[in-house]
């Protein structure tokens, strides 16, 4: 194995790792924002998973890249992809329970109570 192909093998690690970090990060926050509306202790929710998910995503960027800006980079373009993923699911979910929750029986713009 070359240096090229070597290099190419760390940056393209270093862009799964990034993903992987960043939907545990964003795919957290989503499910924090779900379990901790619905809580009697939303401040605990949101404390404990804010301080989790930041450690998690500093310590895991910072053993991915080993100070190197190109795998800095690649890392970050993978977990910022992975905000638009999760936001993609997100609306998808939203979208299902939406439709889930239209009654079957009445028509759009049919507000004529009989």
């Amino acid at each position: 194995m070359n240096d090229y192909s070597s290099g190419f093998l760390m940056l393209a690690m270093a862009l799964l790792g990034g993903g992987i970090l960043g939907g545990l990060f964003f795919g957290g926050l989503w499910w924090t924002v779900q379990k901790g509306l619905q809580s009697a202790h939303t401040g605990a929710w949101f404390l404990t998973s804010s301080v989790l998910r930041i450690s998690l995503a500093v310590v895991g960027i910072y053993f991915i890249t080993f100070g190197g800006w190109p795998r800095l980079l690649a890392c970050l373009t993978g977990f910022i992809s992975a905000r638009f993923l999760i936001i993609w699911l997100a609306q998808q979910h939203s979208r299902q329970i939406n439709n889930s929750t239209i009654d079957p029986g009445s028509r759009d713009g049919d507000n004529n109570a009989t």
